[in-house]
């Protein structure tokens, strides 16, 4: 059940979450960025969020299906709420409950105590859609 007082998420939002490794159904063990693509608000007031893979690892290689949010483009980068530059990876989305057990405020909590971490700026949008489109089959 979601953490009755998190504001309900939207897409182009990035989340602080415990994203799943290799495929588990479990939390990841460490929180990291993952951008909400897509919510399922079928069950209000519980939602459903399909989110994309964020990492700092690598980030200066992107492939096919990924966008990076660079420290260098600075608007994009402070709205985004990142620390370092990110890339994210349509090719690595899941569905996820928003609740507090694969969700967290962040440790610098720019919106208060919710996951989010800042949003997508409206210059990054293309590059999304390319990435988005990228990752289709």
């Amino acid at each position: 059940m979601p953490t009755p007082w998190w504001p309900s998420p939207e897409a182009g939002e990035i989340a602080w979450c415990h994203f799943p490794q290799d495929q588990l159904p479990e939390p990841g063990p460490k929180p990291r960025p993952a951008l909400v693509v897509k919510v399922f608000d079928d069950h209000a007031p519980r939602f459903y969020v399909l989110v994309a893979y964020g990492t700092s690892q690598k980030a200066n290689q992107l492939r096919s299906g990924e966008f990076l949010i660079s420290n260098l483009e600075m608007a994009a980068y402070r709205l985004a709420g990142l620390s370092y530059p990110t890339k994210f990876s349509f090719h690595n989305v899941v569905e996820l409950p928003f609740n507090d057990q694969w969700f967290k405020p962040p440790p610098h909590a720019p919106f208060g105590q919710t996951p989010k971490l800042g949003v997508l700026h409206p210059s990054l949008m293309r590059r999304v859609q390319a990435a988005w489109e990228a990752a289709q089959p």
